[in-house]
């Protein structure tokens, strides 16, 4: 046996590894909130009920107690009137996929027949392309203007027809913090008969408490208070504040929200009935997030907020003194996403996946995020993402200095181009072809991405996503991570 000392001590050293999640340098995949006594009562929380098993409230009380208290803050953050009832899920993947799955099964309950559609802007959530797969959609995607990463309210309604099961769109959108037109979008989808969901997984408890007045405030509603929104999703473990995972998904309708569930008793064990897609869960992250709503209310919702409007604002007002580089589009909320400024000469312009890595110089972790083709082959740009949150307050000043540094230190310098090295990697494999997993280790290993010291400059790495073909990267970056977890 191992003493439970060593045990602690050796994940410490582990988590040396990681990323900085507290400090405000990483700016993805992490919400803190600047506070550790909300880190505090979450771990509380989370230890108080770590034997709970959340598939059955009827024996753990706590559990219903604390979703239905969480829900019912949800639904006043959303507006959201009687008629809607919600559910806490595992996040926001999860939430979307139950979304998309009560609206099929809505739909085939309305009289559909055969695969139905699923219309969403080209930037929506990867998490809906697994929603189509796995419930056997077909995904209609509506290209975006590459200049905004805005749908038009039109192309989304000229694609509404009987056979669509849900239009979705996003509060904001990832790629580029872009509100969709929600309330435009939503009278086409009344008058299509068609479901709307709201993504507003990543945004939602953010743009709920935005100052009114501010830089990055929705320009028009998009939530519960816009009729016609029959759905919406939002992370509590994002803007919440709150520890991986806990999401909840709000349906507008008790009828329409059943098709969510799945019950059985037709077999021999006890009758099983889920709203979600799992069976036990963690009550934990739910008890987490709970405390910290509690903890916050509105007033201390309001008060990270404002925090988080006037970063953000410091932010996009340092990158627009910055010759070369530049926003895209009108962010809403705490995101940003930065292009190399095209309307400059090109020996003055910031390639954004160079001005990350460099940023990683400077001490700041920034999310790269790749060039792509839309439907209409027209492109969407490479881009750098930056996710705000109310810790971020504390470092401002710094990363506006490290922004300006980066800038300087890669302007002129020229996108990376994979198509070459892609050449040079594939030899004889068929681009287009179905690749075993030694063929996938060669090719990863011959571009230097199964270095047991991790990763380096991640721009080459983009330009291979870049100038590869989609179905070859997504194969390889599975074999990247499963061949990772088996080292």
């Amino acid at each position: 046996m191992i003493e439970p000392a060593e045990v602690v001590a050796r994940l410490e050293a582990l988590r040396a590894l990681d990323a900085p999640t507290h400090g405000g340098r990483l700016l993805s995949y992490v919400y803190d909130s600047g506070r550790p006594e909300l880190d505090d009562v979450a771990a509380a929380a989370v230890r108080a009920m770590q034997p709970v098993n959340g598939l059955d409230p009827t024996t753990f009380r706590s559990v219903g107690v604390i979703e239905r208290e969480l829900v019912d803050f949800a639904r006043g953050v959303f507006h959201a009137d009687d008629e809607v009832v919600g559910t806490a899920t595992s996040g926001g993947t999860e939430s979307c996929l139950l979304a998309v799955k009560t609206a099929r099964d809505a739909w085939r309950a309305r009289g559909g027949r055969g695969m139905p559609r699923l219309v969403a802007p080209t930037t929506v959530h990867a998490a809906f392309r697994k929603a189509a797969a796995l419930f056997d959609l077909e995904l209609d995607l509506v290209p975006v203007d590459p200049a905004t990463g805005r749908p038009d309210a039109a192309d989304i309604a000229g694609r509404l027809a009987p056979d669509v099961a849900l239009v979705v769109m996003s509060a904001p959108s990832y790629p580029y913090a872009t509100l969709d037109p929600i309330p435009e979008v939503a009278t086409a989808a009344i008058e299509a008969g068609v479901d709307l969901h709201v993504d507003a997984c990543i945004g939602g408890f953010a743009l709920a408490f935005w100052p009114e007045h501010a830089a990055g405030a929705p320009a028009s509603p998009w939530d519960f208070a816009v009729p016609g929104v029959t759905s919406l999703s939002a992370d509590l473990h994002k803007y919440g504040y709150a520890p991986k995972g806990v999401s909840v998904l709000l349906q507008r309708g008790r009828d329409r929200q059943r098709h969510q569930w799945f019950a059985t008793s037709a077999w021999p064990g006890y009758p099983v009935v889920n709203p979600t897609l799992l069976g036990s869960r963690s009550a934990g992250p739910l008890a987490a997030a709970w405390a910290i709503a509690s903890v916050l209310g509105v007033a201390g919702f309001r008060e990270l907020t404002a925090s988080m409007a006037a970063s953000t604002e410091a932010i996009v007002d340092a990158v627009h003194a910055i010759d070369g580089l530049t926003v895209v589009g009108r962010p809403t909320g705490p995101m940003v996403a930065l292009a190399a400024d095209a309307s400059v000469p090109a020996e003055r312009r910031v390639d954004p996946h160079l001005w990350a890595d460099e940023m990683r110089v400077h001490g700041f972790v920034v999310q790269l995020q790749p060039a792509s083709v839309q439907p209409d082959r027209s492109m969407l740009p490479s881009t750098a993402h930056l996710t705000i949150t109310p810790v971020t307050e504390q470092v401002v000043d710094d990363l506006v200095v490290a922004a300006a540094a980066a800038a300087d230190a890669v302007r002129g310098m020229p996108h990376l181009d994979g198509t070459a090295l892609a050449a040079g990697l594939l030899g004889g494999v068929a681009p287009a072809g179905t690749i075993d997993s030694a063929t996938a280790v060669a090719i990863l290993g011959a571009a230097g991405l199964l270095d047991p010291a991790g990763l380096g400059p991640l721009a080459p790495v983009l330009s291979l996503v870049e100038a590869l073909p989609p179905a070859l990267v997504e194969r390889l970056l599975i074999e990247l991570l499963a061949a990772g977890l088996e080292r």
